[in-house]
């Protein structure tokens, strides 16, 4: 065993629950996919970023003013998050009902990973450092409009009859 390998046994994984889930062959694709893009996020930027997604999602789908507006400035935002936006397009036409669903997953996945982080800080016992998935603070590429204007697709609407 190396050095380094040696250094990390004595350490807990944070992402182990995450890793597992992107594993599990019984979890739909898009939650292994989303489970996948946490790993190695910050504890907080991941849990809150995906809740911030989730809370614009749902007011859309439960046809809250402000609903598009949120989730344009989320997804077109220059000094923005990647990460939002990497969770947003894996979800993005399954449908809004299987995205709020799978949203509220992975945000309890990532909440209970903080609890156990900040209970791991309190008993002072070491985490395995967190491993950057992004080599940008900032968004690398071209983002979306920030028209909160956006037309819905057959996605956002879960009754046949209402997809024209």
């Amino acid at each position: 065993m190396t050095d380094s390998a040696a250094r990390y046994l004595d350490h807990f994984d944070l992402d182990v629950t995450l890793r597992d889930a992107a594993l599990d062959e019984q979890n739909r694709p898009t939650r292994r996919m989303i489970a996948n893009a946490a790993i190695g996020m910050h504890v907080e930027d991941a849990f809150y970023s995906v809740r911030e997604l989730r809370e614009a999602v749902s007011w859309i789908h439960e046809g809250e003013q402000g609903g598009k507006r949120k989730l344009a400035s989320i997804l077109s935002n220059p000094a923005g998050d990647d990460f939002q936006r990497c969770i947003y397009f894996c979800l993005a036409g399954r449908g809004v009902v299987e995205m709020i669903d799978d949203l509220l997953w992975l945000e309890e996945l990532l909440e209970a990973r903080g609890r156990i982080a900040g209970e791991m800080h309190r008993r002072k016992v070491k985490a395995r450092p967190l491993v950057r998935p992004y080599v940008a603070d900032e968004p690398d590429g071209p983002v979306v409009s920030t028209s909160d204007d956006f037309q819905q697709g057959q996605s956002w609407w879960a009754d046949p009859a209402l997809r024209a």
